[in-house]
């Protein structure tokens, strides 16, 4: 991904939905109503199995506000940046599709918690003709 393109096309994300940080390492998206932003990051892969060599994976998180108070949950990890860009648009079509009430921060939590981030894997290597 080049250094000024966004990682995910302006006119391929749901309505509300806006990129609100670019770093390398970290990509962050929000939605105005109800607010809450989504979060792509690069960090250490220290739960995965030795055998397979991964030492970096992205995590994906998802950050919304009440009145006082900032919450930060997990989504789940991925390996590869491209997997971290399908995991935050599906994460946005979902609430897009689904999210009824304007502030319900517990609605989006259920919603973001049906992800299934295993759907991003590689069922197999191509096989060539």
């Amino acid at each position: 991904m080049a250094a000024d393109q966004d990682p995910i096309p302006r006119e391929a994300l749901p309505p509300r939905w806006g990129l609100a940080e670019l770093r390398p390492d970290r990509f962050t998206y929000r939605h105005s109503r109800p607010p809450i932003e989504l979060i792509a990051e690069m960090t250490a892969a220290d739960r995965s199995h030795p055998g397979l060599g991964i030492c970096r994976c992205w995590e994906l998180r998802y950050r919304y506000f009440l009145a006082d108070r900032t919450i930060t949950e997990s989504i789940g990890r991925v390996s590869t940046q491209r997997a971290a860009i399908d995991g935050l648009l599906e994460c946005m079509h979902r609430v897009h599709d689904t999210v009824s009430a304007a502030d319900d921060a517990i609605e989006v939590g259920e919603v973001l918690d049906s992800v299934s981030l295993s759907d991003l894997v590689p069922n197999g290597l191509s096989r060539p003709k």
